[in-house]
């Protein structure tokens, strides 16, 4: 009966969220991940918040977005003029900003608020596919410009206190995110270290044989996963998944294994 009362833990997803704007601009090589996350807004439980945590901002200290009414940044570049057209007009949630840095602080953390950030590609790609309404009140979360993956693993058990009140948490990086090798000569042939670590990390986030502790060993030593830094050079887009993995404390679900841009990538709800 005591289990009853115990608060149930936020739904998580770790997201790859393509190359900048192009899952929006109907780019082919983008074709199976839009798909994949029409798919996954449809056949599970619409959120009544979502909580991105974005491979596209670092911060000191772990900040939230605490606007009523946050803007667009559009943090890429080069790309064709309706780019920078797009729109997603999702409100933000202040209140669940505030409780959020209190779970943070209780947890020892070093939060803040910030007012004045608007959502950037890493929350606004993905939700415009999954939720275009954009009617659902979001907020993001920075990574921690240290990059620590210990800090980004307590950094998501903290999360387990914000209650399982339809929250959402989306991790939202990329599996894979060697830049070279997206634009290289090259990008279409299959990589074998690529997929050597992408076998890594699907068997770590969501193999159940694992226990815990081994799972949390790996991700705290993921530079010693095969070919680490050729497939994350600076790993700003893995940690995300850090963040997640901390929060749900158990296997992870692979919801996503196929191509974007010519590459591998995986995805995993929790």
């Amino acid at each position: 009966m005591m289990s009853n009362d115990v608060p149930r833990r936020p739904t998580a997803l770790f997201l790859s969220h393509g190359g900048g704007p192009l899952p929006l601009l109907g780019d082919p090589a983008h074709d199976e991940m839009v798909q994949s996350l029409r798919s996954l807004a449809a056949n599970t439980e619409r959120p009544a918040a979502i909580i991105v945590v974005s491979a596209h901002w670092e911060e000191r200290a772990a900040t939230i977005t605490s606007a009523a009414s946050p803007g667009i940044i559009y943090d890429y570049y080069g790309f064709p003029p309706e780019s920078y057209e797009i729109e997603y007009p999702a409100p933000g949630n202040p209140d669940l900003a505030s409780r959020l840095r209190g779970c943070l602080q209780d947890s020892g953390i070093t939060a803040a608020l910030d007012g004045d950030r608007g959502f950037d590609h890493g929350l606004f790609i993905p939700l415009k596919i999954m939720y275009p309404e954009a009617d659902i009140p979001c907020v993001q979360l920075s990574l921690l410009g240290s990059l620590d993956p210990a800090e980004h693993i307590a950094l998501g058990e903290s999360l387990s206190d914000i209650g399982g009140d339809r929250a959402l948490v989306i991790g939202s990086g990329f599996s894979f995110h060697n830049l070279k090798a997206f634009f290289g000569s090259g990008a279409s042939q299959r990589d074998e270290r690529n997929e050597a670590f992408e076998r890594w990390l699907i068997e770590t986030c969501s193999d159940r044989g694992l226990d815990e502790a081994e799972r949390t060993r790996r991700l705290l030593a993921w530079e010693s996963a095969p070919h680490a830094r050729y497939c994350h050079p600076r790993e700003e887009h893995l940690l995300p998944l850090h963040v997640c993995a901390g929060l749900a404390g158990r296997a992870g679900k692979l919801i996503f294994d196929d191509r974007i841009m010519g590459v591998r990538c995986a995805a995993f709800s929790w």
